[in-house]
């Protein structure tokens, strides 16, 4: 009799990431459609709630339905659950089960948590997994409470201590979903010093990314940051900055949006909407009404992102540093790119070319074809093309007219803007080996 052999499956981490990721938008979508999730009663459609699903897992923000109007208790819990699992990642929550039950973590769970969390070694990967927990609950529980006693001003304390808590965790996840309804995100709160400071620091220390948070935690004690950690705080200010100077100075005349505010909403707003393209989603003004400068300096902002091993997207931080330090020594006619007096190797320039240029092909290609499939201004398309690529969540008010097409394409871009484009690239085709040979050196004219 013959014995049938069943080849046995191996997935590669990357493969096992977009699974994972897969499946837990699957499982929310499913949840979302349930007629419990809403408040009509009503059950959404699969293709509103695989966007939806995918909005939150993938921490975006972009939304097809208003998320305090339309879903209950229920269906917003769900949202702020696959926000909390989709920003930490599922392998840092199915760590934290494995920690709690005391069960050992293998060398695979090992690989697949360095590919999550983009390390380059799987040394200290689970004390970093602790951390990330441990830094997520404090921050998110500091900034619960002080949202909680802020909105108890306006709402019910019980209402103030469920809002205070959705928003904390969508913040700190850099998502963009609000409860406020009629997609007025924090609009009411333009000026407040409290909504905003607390809404900027959850934002900026989940875009910063877990690496760096430890090395300021432990600063006091190696008085010493990593080459990481500096560039990636460099950086972030260095964007935050000119960003705010950028949409005050376009933004000052507008009537729209800065003109009829005090001095000090001015500068809340323009802070705030400079922040918040680094993948939060969260907006104080109305990006609709921004002057096209600003909401063009916007995309370029969102395109960059948030940093490695954070809760954000986009190209990342440190690439974009790579890439203009790149440009700089070419013009200096150096060889050799250094940053903070270390000298990076050409692996880590031909990543950064390589992701920067999948990411720009992908939201231009997905900008071609909602020129097609949707009727709005191609800045608009733009916009919406690459709020979904870098998770942010802003729109121009794009999102609730998307046709079927449209919906799927940006649903697949979020997916593609959260995993990593070179994840999705190893996971549909398994990166080789070193090569064993080299070619001889050839030349060819350049620009």
């Amino acid at each position: 009799m013959n014995k049938l052999h069943f080849k046995k499956i191996s997935l590669s981490p990357p493969q096992i990431l977009v699974i994972g990721f897969a499946l837990i938008i699957l499982l929310g979508a499913l949840l979302l459609m349930l007629p419990i999730s809403s408040k009509s009663g009503e059950s959404l459609s699969f293709v509103d709630a695989v966007f939806t699903a995918t909005s939150a897992t993938c921490v975006t923000g972009l939304v097809v339905v208003d998320t305090g109007t339309y879903f209950s208790t229920f269906g917003q819990i769900v949202i702020m659950l696959l926000i909390q699992v989709g920003g930490l990642g599922f392998m840092t929550m199915a760590t934290l089960f494995s920690l709690v039950f005391k069960r050992k973590i293998s060398l695979k769970d090992r690989l697949i948590l360095q590919e999550a969390m983009n390390q380059n070694t799987m040394e200290g990967i689970v004390r970093l997994i602790r951390k990330v927990l441990m830094y997520s609950v404090i921050i998110e529980s500091i900034a619960a409470v002080i949202f909680s006693l802020r909105l108890a001003v306006d709402m019910p304390f019980g209402k103030a201590a469920y809002f205070g808590l959705f928003h904390a965790v969508s913040l700190f996840n850099n998502a963009g979903f609000d409860l406020f309804g009629e997609f007025r995100s924090l609009t009411q709160y333009v000026g407040d010093p409290v909504m905003n400071l607390v809404s900027m620091v959850l934002i900026i220390s989940g875009g910063l990314g877990f690496i760096v948070l430890s090395d300021l935690i432990d600063y006091r004690k190696h008085r010493k940051l990593s080459l990481h950690s500096k560039v990636v705080l460099s950086t972030t200010t260095a964007l935050i900055l000119i960003g705010t100077l950028v949409i005050f100075i376009f933004e000052f005349t507008n009537s729209k949006t800065l003109a009829s505010l005090d001095w000090g909403a001015k500068i809340w707003s323009s802070f705030f909407q400079s922040v918040t393209p680094r993948t939060a989603g969260a907006n104080t003004l109305d990006i609709g009404a921004m002057r096209q400068a600003s909401q063009f300096f916007m995309i370029i902002l969102m395109f960059i992102g948030a940093s490695p091993s954070s809760t954000g997207g986009g190209i990342k931080t440190t690439t974009f540093t790579i890439l203009v330090g790149a440009v700089i020594s070419m013009i200096r006619g150096r060889t050799d790119l250094d940053l903070f007096r270390y000298r990076l190797a050409q692996e880590r320039i031909f990543k950064a070319v390589t992701i920067a240029m999948l990411a720009l092909f992908l939201v231009i290609a997905v900008a071609m074809v909602l020129s097609t499939t949707e009727d709005a201004s191609f800045l608009t398309i733009l916009f919406e093309s690459t709020s979904a690529f870098g998770t942010v969540g802003l729109s121009m008010g794009l999102t609730g007219k998307l046709t079927l097409i449209g919906k799927v394409i940006i649903s697949f871009t979020m997916f593609a803007g959260r995993l990593g484009m070179l994840t999705l690239a190893y996971a549909l085709g398994p990166k080789k080996g070193k090569d064993l040979y080299r070619h001889p050196e050839g030349k060819i004219i350049i620009g």
